[in-house]
């Protein structure tokens, strides 16, 4: 079959009633293919374009670790070390430092084990989670990610400008008694729209060209921060005058520097929390307010990590430069921590952010640091925005809405546009450590889906899943998750519930309007983990350990064509309920060496099932003959403890085959199947086009009961309407059950397995949503057989005169004999004794009960009047009609003429018995299905 047409995506000239949300869908999806040119990343810190010759992969060095160095510290290193300590105190900021390193060591081993097992291209958390999770999953944080690194982006350009008010202010420390540049919250907003303007700037030159200032920058760096712990060794003690930025204290009011004391050390070993002078009505520091600050400091652990496909040694130079610039961060940090609590008064700390400065053994150091981390920061995260929000767009994560973000260039100049038109609403936040506490909680979103992602990759055993890095395990994983989430939730509970409810918000929207999660293009962890636990639990379902009281429908369907089945296809997902129901079709033929002619096959049956919307497996036979086919799939379909009991085909007569899927007032109507090219999927059989014989037809049917299966024969099913059964249809009332059977009337037969076999099918449909207005009628007739039986624990057994179900026994009144049994059975049904059914002549019936002959034997007035009678009790609005199957002739082992004949012969008899009856389902079942018992 030649494939014209992607299968499992939206047909492009549907016009068919595909439901609400796929045309939402549609209306998302774009229209236009977008390219996606290989190896195109991005890089939280800075961008290497690979598919330009020329460039050279990078190192540990300048790859990793001074990319992450800088990330991490922004403005945390300069600018708020003494918020920190002077708030909670050495002790418990040692502690705080510990925890979060705790957590992102846990979370750089997931980072490094994901990103050793593959090239991490654009969008750094975004691709590895959309990559592991799923379009809507990765979608929903990747977009929580972009929001991240624009918060982010605006708290480094705030601390940019809280750092050059300090230096270039009123009575900055580099302006000493000269007016400086003006202060108030417009000049500041002012300050952050040009710096916001200049990194824009800089954005749209090119980010390689900072990319490769990084080195440099991190030297600056380094040079300015060991100033910072000279200076605590040589400046003598001092007092240091508040910041005209503090509004809290009075004009004239000093705080101790002592230089490093053990007294002033001892003094800062607790908390004592004070107020927040930057805000505007100084609010009090908390211990989580003063972690949401910290954690700002170690939010910069991707930026190696997202440089993986443009690393010499990827496995390699991400794990030893993250870890690297972990210990070289935390280390610094530490040392800082200490010497600050041994040297600078509480005081000093709680009101003076910036008292690096004028302890320093040359201010203008500080002042270059603090400029130039903040800023350098701001501008990493305003690109890594930009990178995240182009990825978004490639991947056609919301389709027409960000359409405009993809880069023909190589450099996505809207997108960027549009991380700096956010950034610009970002930085009207007054307080710098406001917009801490959303970038940590956002982060740490960021970071526990990471970990979470890695524990399911862990979890699933892929066998693709074979990362470079080792050093990881589900433990460090699940605590890195764990860790995550309890931060959150504990110290930011509103923020946090803030962050989850936009996450499972956007999951939920994704998985329903996105066009990447209606046709996505690459694997998602959820199938793992569910092959996983199935796998599993399949193995526990043990066949051995089957009980009727616990049964339930396993269907089997053969269908020829969907076009003529597709009510029955309906109608079988209802009776399941709850069970196995597998689809399935043989096509006659055999493999010659080319390939499997039924592989392209398969995707259009897999549409079919999400067009009909069933809940069923498809299982596809490429036989001989139909006869071979079925009673492979009889034997084979289903999966160790999950395999068919009854097998369901449609049945043989000469009425014209109708195209349903082409029917203008058919609800299956659809024209997925009908490809351009004019081929058709799904053929119905042409006048012309042979069809399956009458005696290969019944020996599907033995077949299927030489293996122990019941059969179920289907016929006039293109009569149902399931529409106006779920409406509620007035037209439609009852379900009726004839427990007759036709060769052999008697009134036993509701007592046999095959007769509450078919009473179990009726009352399983009826019990399905959308059947359950509908009332069940058991029909039974009033004539006598020659041993009495009843049901006993799911048996078919023959009652004495003692037995404990005497109630049952014969000799009474059969209505009687069925109200009980029903009220055993728990089934809530009306009964109704025919006393009209026409009656064979012993003989006859003794004959019939001999040999094969009896099938050309039956009278015809009998079948047409035993047809008349169901005929004109299912008038009265029957929606469904369950009859019971005579047995099928028994043929020889070598089909022969006579066999012919019989099957012929037979065929004709349920022909004249259901002919121009509404929906009837012909039942031989074989197994008990009921209990009476606990």
């Amino acid at each position: 079959m030649a494939e014209t047409l992607d299968p499992l995506s939206p047909s492009v000239n549907s016009s068919g009633s595909t439901g609400v949300m796929h045309k939402l869908r549609m209306r998302f999806s774009s229209r236009v293919p977008i390219s996606r040119p290989p190896g195109e990343g991005y890089v939280e810190f800075g961008e290497f374009r690979t598919e330009r010759p020329g460039i050279k992969k990078v190192g540990t060095f300048a790859g990793v670790f001074c990319p992450v160095v800088l990330s991490m510290f922004s403005a945390l290193v300069f600018i708020r070390m003494g918020y920190l300590v002077g708030n909670a105190g050495l002790l418990v900021t040692l502690g705080q430092f510990a925890l979060a390193y705790l957590i992102v060591v846990f979370t750089v081993s997931s980072i490094c084990a994901i990103s050793t097992n593959g090239a991490v291209e654009g969008g750094g958390v975004y691709f590895m989670i959309s990559r592991t999770l799923g379009p809507e999953f990765g979608g929903a944080v990747g977009t929580l990610f972009f929001f991240a690194n624009v918060v982010s982006s605006a708290l480094c350009i705030s601390a940019c400008t809280e750092a050059l008010v300090e230096n270039f202010g009123p009575n900055g420390y580099l302006v000493g008694s000269n007016p400086g540049i003006p202060d108030g919250w417009w000049y500041r907003f002012l300050y952050r729209s040009i710096l916001n303007a200049i990194g824009l700037g800089v954005s749209l030159a090119g980010a390689s060209l900072f990319a490769r200032t990084s080195l440099a920058i991190w030297v600056t760096m380094l040079v300015c921060l060991s100033s910072a712990f000279i200076s605590f060794f040589v400046t003598a003690p001092q007092e240091i005058p508040k910041p005209d930025t503090n509004q809290l204290m009075n004009a004239s009011t000093t705080f101790n520097y002592t230089g490093l004391s053990s007294a002033t050390l001892y003094e800062n070993l607790y908390p004592q929390y004070g107020r927040d002078y930057t805000t505007a009505d100084g609010q009090l520091v908390d211990f989580a307010s003063v972690f949401g600050v910290l954690f700002t400091g170690l939010t910069g652990v991707m930026a190696g990590a997202n440089m993986s496909g443009e690393l010499k040694n990827p496995s390699r130079s991400i794990p030893l430069g993250t870890l690297a610039a972990l210990l070289f961060t935390c280390v610094s940090y530490v040392a800082l921590s200490v010497l600050t609590a041994a040297s600078c008064t509480r005081g000093l700390l709680q009101n003076n952010y910036v008292y690096l400065l004028p302890i320093n053994v040359w201010p203008p150091f500080i002042a270059v640091g603090m400029l130039m981390a903040t800023f350098s920061a701001g501008l990493s995260n305003l690109i890594g925005a930009s990178r995240v929000l182009e990825a978004l767009a490639k991947d056609n994560i919301f389709g027409f809405l960000l359409r405009p973000m993809v880069s023909r260039s190589g450099n996505p100049v809207m997108a960027v546009l549009a991380s700096w038109l956010l950034v610009q609403v970002g930085i009207m936040a007054d307080s710098l450590n406001a917009i801490a506490q959303v970038n940590s909680v956002l982060f740490m979103t960021s970071y526990l889906a990471i970990n979470l992602a890695c524990l399911g990759l862990d979890l699933a055993s892929a066998p693709n899943f074979r990362p470079s890095f080792k050093h990881f395990s589900w433990v460090t994983s699940l605590a890195g998750f764990v860790g995550c989430a309890s931060l959150m939730f504990g110290l930011r509970t509103l923020y946090a519930c803030g962050a989850g409810l936009a996450c499972g918000s956007l999951v939920v929207a994704l998985h329903l309007l996105s066009p990447a999660a209606a046709d996505p293009k690459w694997g998602s962890l959820s199938q793992a983990l569910i092959f996983h636990q199935v796998r599993k639990y399949l193995l526990l379902l043990d066949p051995r350990r089957e009980h009727v009281k616990f049964w339930r429908p396993q269907m089997l369907l053969l269908v020829a064509s969907p076009r003529q089945s597709a009510p029955l296809i309906d109608f079988v997902n209802d009776q399941k309920k709850g069970g196995l129901f597998v689809l399935g079709h043989v096509r006659i033929g055999e493999l010659d060496g080319t390939g499997d002619p039924l592989a392209a096959e398969h995707k259009y049956w897999l549409k079919l099932i999400d067009h009909l919307k069933v809940k069923a497996f498809v299982e596809l036979s490429l036989s001989s003959s139909v006869r071979s086919g079925a009673a492979q799939l009889s034997r084979l379909a289903g999966l160790g403890a999950m395999k068919p009991d009854t097998v369901l085909l449609g049945f043989r007569d000469k009425a014209p085959p109708i195209d349903l899927f082409r029917d203008p007032v058919s609800p299956y109507k659809t024209d997925q199947f009908d490809l351009e090219s004019g081929e058709v999927i799904f053929p119905i059989r042409g006048p012309l086009d042979p069809r399956i014989s009458g005696a290969e037809y019944v020996r599907v049917v033995s077949d299927v009961l030489c293996v122990n299966k019941n059969v179920c024969l289907c016929r006039h099913f293109h009569l149902l309407d399931m529409a106006a059964v779920e409406r509620k249809s007035p037209s439609l009332k009852y379900i009726d059950v004839w427990l007759v059977e036709l060769l052999s009337p008697c009134c036993e037969e509701p007592f046999t397995v095959r007769g509450l076999f078919a009473l179990q099918l009726a009352a399983v449909v009826r019990s399905s949503r959308g059947w359950q207005h509908l009332r069940l009628r058991l029909h039974a007739v009033a004539v006598p057989a020659a041993d009495p039986t009843t049901i006993h624990a799911g048996r078919t057994v023959t009652v004495g005169e003692h037995s404990a179900l005497e109630s049952l026994a014969a000799g009474r009144p059969l209505e009687e004999r069925l109200d009980k049994l029903l009220k055993l059975l728990r089934i809530n049904a009306t009964t109704h004794i025919v006393k009209d059914w026409p009656k064979l002549e012993d003989h006859s019936r003794n004959a019939i009960e001999d040999n094969n002959d009896k099938y050309q034997r039956v009278p015809l007035s009998y079948l047409q009047i035993a047809n008349n009678i169901i005929k004109q009790r299912s008038s009265e609005a029957t929606a469904v009609t369950f009859v019971q199957l005579p047995a099928p002739p028994t043929l020889s082992r070598n089909n022969t003429p006579a066999d012919d004949t019989v099957c012929e012969h037979y065929l004709k008899v349920l022909d004249e018995f259901t002919k121009d009856l509404p929906p009837t389902i012909l039942v031989r079942g074989l197994k008990s299905v009921t209990s009476t018992s606990l």
